[in-house]
């Protein structure tokens, strides 16, 4: 099947995202809500949803499944994205105004996946 660039340009853009999870996932453990037990196992096991994800929408057997699959993840990164905005040090040193912003981009991004999904 022949699917659009973007749909392709997603699942990089998530794949990359998964692959940071492993290169970089100090970063990602400090935005970790405290409540949430095991930051570094949750860290690589999003890290992996992320890749898994990213690959699955590309081929036609998995991309309803993974489409679905990045919606339900992006709703659970609200968690981390509200955590953010309770105080300066979950914050990361970003600055509120970029962490506000992030809230409609992250529905934007649930958007774009469901998007993909044949009426």
């Amino acid at each position: 099947m022949n699917y659009p660039w973007h749909l392709y340009l997603m699942g990089l853009t998530y794949t990359m995202a998964g692959i940071m999870h492993f290169v970089k996932p100090k970063m990602y453990m400090r935005i970790m809500p405290q409540y949430l037990p095991n930051h570094k196992l949750l860290v690589l096991l999003s890290g992996v949803a992320e890749i898994i994800l990213g690959i699955g929408v590309c081929f036609p057997i998995t991309k309803n499944f993974s489409i679905y699959g990045l919606v339900l993840m992006l709703a659970v990164f609200l968690l981390v994205h509200f955590y953010m905005l309770s105080s300066k040090k979950a914050s990361a040193g970003f600055p509120k105004w970029l962490l506000l912003l992030r809230l409609p981009i992250q529905f934007v991004l649930m958007y774009w996946a469901y998007s993909y999904i044949p009426l």
